[in-house]
């Protein structure tokens, strides 16, 4: 109990999201490896537009409570329900660019707004 008072915010959002993708039955991002297959949950921390080799891609970093992962689709200007807060299930092959875990179109489920 005195632990939970003298945490920040950040770290109960992040005992949070780690509980969440213990009970989903996802695999934790930090325990992850390229070219590993995984299914893992958390919010979307961030989502932007950024093109790769001049092909449009939507950019989001997903985060668990352990680690953050970004996830990629290309070819997306926009994708409903994709944007900073919302909770999602993302399935695919991890991969690791430039020292971060990448999961590019992932096939996903988003979480319902009341379970957030």
């Amino acid at each position: 109990m005195l632990d939970r008072l003298s945490s920040s915010q950040e770290d109960l959002e992040s005992e949070e999201l780690r509980e969440d993708a213990h009970a989903s039955g996802c695999t934790r991002i930090s325990e992850c490896n390229d070219r590993q297959i995984v299914r893992v949950t958390g919010t979307l921390r961030t989502v932007t537009l950024r093109p790769r080799a001049g092909v449009p891609a939507l950019e989001a970093e997903l985060f668990d409570g352990t680690a953050p992962l970004d996830v990629v689709w290309l070819g997306r200007r926009s994708i409903v329900g994709i944007e900073p807060g919302r909770k999602l299930i993302a399935s695919g092959r991890i991969s690791v660019s430039h020292g971060r875990r990448v999961l590019f179109n992932p096939k996903y489920e988003l979480r319902p707004l009341g379970q957030e």
